[in-house]
């Protein structure tokens, strides 16, 4: 039986991957009093009186929403609300078992940007954090800048600003192993959708200097027709010499190349033309823009992909867990490019420096002490 026909199987067996269960006895008269009416009218009033008590009282203050709309999931793009609920629902489990987090997945029936946001504002005083998850580019950037002014909640895109945390880390530790500086380094992104951009966007606040951005029309600059709002806004800010060409030209002398797009786009003679001890994030799942082995037959020394069965795996579930669990154990409103990098140094110091190697970046997602030191790195930026 293969994997997907076994996933295929168990999610039937499963009828759904999480249920919702309860912290108190009813078991008498006495217990449904307290429970319920009239016992619950007590708590009712206090927050009435003080909507901030709903932390105290409330599974507010360790609950978060998992918001969907379905327009962009995993790597099967727009399959809607009801196709993406397993993916949600899979979401939910990852808050609890690797951060103690209670989450609940909300999979919306509208594509509509201002009615995503005004469902979210509405459904908001029963969460303390928004992990919004698989919207499509250029929505997913206005819906969270949107949300995060009209919440006092946390409000975060985990396709952008996981992957960036746990990107981000992952270089800081393969800039230890192949002994470049942030300052020097040439770096290609190859996807400018939420994930690249947001990638790129934490890479320049960490201090990276020099990033050219790609997509399928080769190198992005000022001058690339059909560019959306947030592409046009990065141009201001990578590319600064405005290149143009292909992908093939921009890995010409780099040191970094990311990428978040397209199954085997990257060849070995590209990987050739960059320079020594190149380091390569090939991201996309699950055929990844070249395989490991090509890439590092080609010269590469530091090699990533998003899958579990090669090394430095790129797992999104490094960081959010810690990250909301931190970000909701301090009671923050927002979260910060502080606490982002926070996050990254904080995973990447999980590598003991006798353990670091070309083939060891990344904390293993299992590690017990991830999330507990993402969230403190968290809090203490609040």
């Amino acid at each position: 039986m293969t994997t997907n026909e076994q996933a295929l199987l168990l999610h039937e067996e499963w009828n759904g991957k999480i249920e919702t269960t309860s912290k108190c006895k009813v078991t008498t008269r006495e217990d449904l009093a307290l429970a319920y009416t009239p016992g619950v009218a007590e708590p009712c009033k206090v927050i009435a009186n003080d909507k901030e008590a709903a932390y105290k009282y409330t599974i507010k203050s360790n609950t978060v929403a998992v918001v969907s709309d379905g327009s962009a999931v995993l790597g099967l793009g727009n399959i809607g609300p009801y196709a993406a609920m397993p993916v949600m629902e899979g979401k939910a489990v990852l808050f609890k078992e690797f951060g103690n987090v209670n989450a609940f997945p909300l999979c919306l029936d509208t594509q509509d940007t201002e009615e995503i946001i005004k469902t979210v504002v509405n459904i908001a005083p029963a969460f303390g954090g928004i992990n919004l998850e698989d919207i499509s580019a250029p929505r997913c950037f206005e819906i969270e800048e949107r949300l995060n002014e009209l919440l006092d909640i946390p409000v975060f895109h985990d396709d952008q600003h996981g992957t960036a945390i746990v990107v981000l880390a992952g270089i800081i530790n393969a800039l230890k192993v192949t002994k470049k500086t942030k300052e020097d380094c040439q770096i290609v992104v190859n996807g400018a959708g939420s994930a690249g951009i947001a990638i790129t966007r934490l890479l320049l606040t960490y201090g990276f200097k020099h990033i050219v951005m790609c997509d399928k029309v080769g190198i992005l600059s000022k001058n690339t027709d059909c560019l959306n709002w947030m592409q046009q806004k990065m141009m201001e800010c990578t590319n600064l010499s405005n290149k143009t060409g292909s992908l093939a030209d921009a890995l010409v002398g780099a040191d970094i190349f990311i990428g978040v797009s397209a199954p085997n786009i990257v060849t070995k003679e590209m990987v050739s033309s960059m320079n020594s001890e190149s380091i390569l994030f090939a991201m996309a799942n699950p055929v990844p823009e070249i395989m490991p082995d090509l890439a590092k037959e080609a010269g590469a020394k530091v090699v990533g992909t998003g899958r579990s069965d090669f090394p430095n795996q790129v797992n999104n579930v490094i960081a959010f867990p810690g990250i909301f669990k931190g970000a909701l154990e301090g009671r923050a409103s927002k979260i910060t490019d502080e606490m982002k990098l926070a996050a990254a140094i904080s995973i990447a110091s999980l590598v003991d420096e006798k353990d670091l190697n070309e083939n060891n970046i990344l904390p293993w997602p299992f590690n017990p002490l991830v999330a507990e030191v993402v969230s403190e790195a968290v809090k203490s930026h609040i």
